[in-house]
Order: C-alpha cells, then sequence, then structure tokens
C-alpha cells in the first residue's frame, strides 16, 4: 500500500499523504514538455527577462536555506557521516526532516525551469537528460519522504543545495544582460555537479560497508539512480564542452549564448531574432 504514509512523523504533511497528487504532477510535467513546443511553434517566443530574475533569485535563496538548515541539523544531531539511521538524531531528525520536505517541494517548483524553455521557444534544450532530472526526481522525493525522511538521506540534498545556490544564482544574473560579461562559472557548476555525484555515491557506499539501521535497499536505489546522472550529464559535458569547443568559442565572443547544465541564456539570441524577422519583412 504505498499510496499511503509510512512514516508516521509526517503524516498529514502536504502532498505527502498520498501519491496521486505528486504523479498527477508529473504526469502534467511530461504533457506540457510534450504538447508545449507544439503550441508555441507559430507563436512569438516570450522573452520572461524579469520573471526569471524573480523566479532565479527565489530558488538561490530556497536552496541556500535548506543547505544552511541541512548542515546546521547534520551537526545538532551529530550525524555520522559513514550510515545514519532515521531515529537516533533526536529533534535534529525532525529539523532535517521539515527541510528536506521543503526540497521535495523544490522540485515541484523547479518544473518551471522547463516550462521557461517552452515560452521562450528554446525546445533544443529541452534534452533526455533535462527531462529525465525534473520528473524523476518529485517521484524519487516523495518515496524518500515517507520512507527515510531523514538520516542518510540528508547528504545528496544538502550537496545538491549547495550546487542550486551557484546554478540558480547563475541563471539570474544572466538574465541580466549587463551581467552577462562577468559570468565565467558556467563550466564549473556542470564539474560541480558530476563531483556531487560521485561523492553522492562514495558517502552512500559507506552506508553499504557499514552498515546501520537505514534501510540497505535505498542506498543500493541511490547508488544506481547517481550513475544514471553521472552518465547523462558526463555526456551533455562532452558534447558541450569537448566537441563543441571551438564553436562555442565564437558564441561567447559574440555574446549569443551562455550554456551550463543544458541551459541557455538565449536573450541576445532572441533580440537577433527579432530584429533579422523585421529585416525581412523590410
Amino acid at each position: 500500500m504505498f499510496l499511503f504514509v509510512s512514516d508516521p512523523r509526517v503524516k498529514g504533511w502536504l502532498l505527502l499523504e498520498n501519491y496521486t497528487p505528486t504523479f498527477i504532477f508529473s504526469v502534467l510535467y511530461l504533457l506540457i514538455v510534450w504538447l508545449g513546443p507544439k503550441y508555441m511553434r507559430n507563436k512569438q517566443p516570450f522573452s520572461c527577462r524579469g520573471i526569471l530574475v524573480v523566479y532565479n533569485l527565489g530558488l538561490t535563496l530556497l536552496s541556500l536555506y535548506m543547505f544552511y538548515e541541512l548542515v546546521t541539523g547534520v551537526w545538532e544531531g551529530g550525524y555520522n557521516f559513514f550510515c545514519q539511521d532515521t531515529h537516533s538524531g533526536g529533534e535534529a531528525d525532525m529539523k532535517i526532516i521539515r527541510v528536506l520536505w521543503w526540497y521535495y517541494f523544490s522540485k515541484l517548483i523547479e518544473f518551471m525551469d522547463t516550462f521557461f524553455f517552452i515560452l521562450r521557444k528554446n525546445n533544443h534544450q529541452i534534452t533526455v537528460l533535462h527531462v529525465y532530472h525534473h520528473a524523476t526526481m518529485l517521484n524519487i522525493w516523495w518515496f524518500v519522504m515517507n520512507w527515510v525522511p531523514c538520516g542518510h538521506s540528508y547528504f545528496g540534498a544538502t550537496l545538491n543545495s549547495f550546487i542550486h545556490v551557484l546554478m540558480y544564482s547563475y541563471y539570474g544574473l544572466s538574465a541580466v544582460p549587463a551581467m552577462r560579461p562577468y559570468l565565467w562559472w558556467k563550466k564549473y557548476i556542470t564539474q560541480g555537479q558530476l563531483t556531487q555525484f560521485v561523492l553522492t555515491i562514495f558517502q552512500t557506499s559507506c552506508g553499504v560497508v557499514w552498515p546501520c539501521a537505514f534501510p540497505q535497499g535505498w542506498l543500493y536505489f541511490q547508488i544506481s539512480y547517481m550513475i544514471s546522472l553521472i552518465i547523462l550529464f558526463t555526456n551533455f559535458y562532452i558534447q558541450t564542452y569537448n566537441k563543441k569547443a571551438s564553436s562555442r568559442r565564437k558564441e561567447y565572443q559574440n555574446g549569443s549564448t551562455a550554456t551550463v547544465n543544458g541551459y541557455t541564456n538565449s536573450f541576445s539570441s532572441l533580440e537577433n531574432n527579432v530584429k533579422q524577422r523585421k529585416q525581412r519583412k523590410d
């Protein structure tokens, strides 16, 4: 009966009582990914510049809050790096659970990443990596919150929150044209994400080698999922920063593109497209 809450500490919490809402949100997301570009095919792209600044600033602050709360919660609970069960941290466990609920909920908010791509007609950015990562994380974390909402689950979320501080601050700043010449950490964000996955595999493997009361099945699942992300992100990194290095340099020099983790800042290219349309009409 996986549709019902398993951990009594999250009983009655928003979206956790039943899996159905999370499943419906995921199906709607995939439908929008499929139908959205078709709907926008003959329409002008939206800039979304102002709302993107606010949206990315909000996610940056939320990620910073989650990172701080997770780090302090782990410290207060005396969490064991090698393996931590879900019931021995006392009040710190509840602090971790509350923060990880926000982490789960943030995965729903992040569906907007894809919707902005659709509205701006940046369909080339809606890659297998992008859709796979966004669609799976919300569902995975529903199950995490219901069965293992603290303990060893904290590590990946902590690292990911830190990476998202860097990532969404970059997106927000890149939405401001005057800031783009000063943004130099695009490539390093993807490197940071790959490092995050490797470190998560290492820390998760510690729980396998030196087990505690944390369910082993979750550890094996997390290792498998991290491997899938490493494969996809490595392929993206090679395609973006190795094979296309020369063409990317030209685009950077022209100020037309800023790419990171499958995301492109295409405000300049949008403006160029508008100018070209005007020229053709003349």
